[in-house]
């Protein structure tokens, strides 16, 4: 399989590393955070000592993790962390020490919510960066990366086959054995529903109750399984944005699979053809913009928002940046026009500027601080001003 590269990450990881003692790189299984940590290792110019907490030996190497980790110098890598949690404290311990001589990355499946004793244990000694699927500034294909999704298997896949073969496989074995390995009790054929249920709602605000009556259980055990979901990097929820104006806004998140491979893969779709001519088409459009905005702007969850009032204004996307307000509307056409909706929020939002985001070719004006822009062009129009890494 051919490699790319991943100079962003990479950038931002050596970067976290020389300001913190440890770095978590989160993100889903298989999203090439190994990778990533051996590109990083190879470079290193200190000794480094790497543990993967999958294989047996290492893990036996840890069964006294002090005797293990205490006199190692350099860089430590924990692959797989969170089948070790009680680290965490002797980490804190071991970074507290006098000019300490290790640094460590630690890698995970799981955010630090779930990891709770990470933030926890290392409070103010470590920094988390989330590694996600490709991004329009690592592959140029938009529309196989929109059709197979950003996990690297998946992407490079020989064919649209052995891709949708490979992501199958994923949704497997994420149910039936990586969630049990952190936790979970909740039976697996129940979570392949709910997870299909809800690849059929992407892009819709969130509604436990009818998920509760389809599952026949109150709403805050389905919102559990959404948020089991949202912790492994599998789902997202895009919270509403809402303040102090006279419309009656929605308060509750919209609900994305992360990944659109993996969202045509529940969906049962497997070529162009399949996706295009599905009844989600535009949805999965929808989310996997959004993703590629968010991560071209360095734009973190709390940061992104979704507006829509109970008459039908809406705003698929919000980005807040200190006083700037940026809007986005996502189309799947070749040349939208200027709606109500999009003036609507403008106004009411105090919007910097908004840009409708659409699967054409060509980038014009609708009106004053609104412009149609194509999403091929968006690693173009928003790097200069989003968030560079350093």
């Amino acid at each position: 399989m051919m490699m790319i590269a991943r100079e962003d990450h990479l950038t931002r990881v050596r970067l976290l590393l020389r300001e913190f003692p440890v770095v978590a790189l989160l993100g889903a299984r298989q999203i090439g955070k190994t990778t990533l940590a051996r590109q990083l290792a190879e470079a290193h110019h200190d000794p480094v000592s790497w543990f993967d907490l999958e294989d047996p030996a290492d893990l036996a190497r840890l069964e006294d993790p002090g005797l293990e980790l205490r006199p190692l110098q350099g860089l430590v890598v924990l692959d797989e962390i969170h089948r070790l949690p009680g680290v965490f404290e002797l980490l804190r311990v071991l970074v507290d020490r006098p000019g300490p001589p290790a640094r460590f990355l630690v890698l995970g499946s799981a955010s630090p919510e779930l990891l709770r004793q990470t933030s926890e244990s290392l409070a103010g000694r470590v920094a988390f960066h989330e590694l996600d699927g490709f991004n329009l500034t690592e592959v140029d294909d938009l529309q196989n990366l929109w059709l197979r999704g950003g996990f690297p298997r998946s992407y490079l896949a020989q064919s649209e086959a052995a891709s949708r073969r490979w992501r199958d496989a994923f949704v497997r074995t994420l149910l039936s054995r990586d969630l049990p390995g952190l936790g979970n009790t909740i039976p697996s054929p129940t979570l392949s529903r709910f997870w299909t249920m809800l690849a059929h709602w992407h892009g819709q605000v969130w509604n436990g109750a009818e998920f509760g009556r389809a599952f026949g259980v109150a709403h805050t055990t389905v919102r559990r399984y959404l948020d089991l979901l949202t912790s492994v990097f599998v789902v997202r929820q895009l919270q509403p944005w809402f303040e102090n104006i006279s419309k009656r806004q929605v308060r509750s998140p919209k609900v994305y699979i992360a990944d659109s491979g993996i969202l045509h893969a529940l969906l049962g779709l497997t070529s162009r053809t399949d996706v295009v001519s599905h009844p989600k088409v535009g949805a999965s459009w929808e989310g996997f913009v959004i993703h590629q905005i968010a991560h071209l702007m360095g734009a973190a969850p709390d940061r992104c928002f979704h507006w829509s009032t109970h008459a039908g204004a809406e705003l698929d996307l919000l980005v807040i940046d200190g006083a700037r307000r940026h809007g986005f509307e996502i189309k799947r056409s070749e040349a939208p026009r200027l709606t109500r909706s999009m003036r609507s929020a403008m106004e009411t939002l105090n919007l910097g500027r908004l840009d409708v985001i659409h699967a054409g070719t060509s980038r014009y004006r609708l009106a004053s601080r609104i412009e149609a822009v194509p999403a091929a062009g968006l690693a173009e129009m928003l790097l200069p001003h989003g968030s560079p890494r350093e």
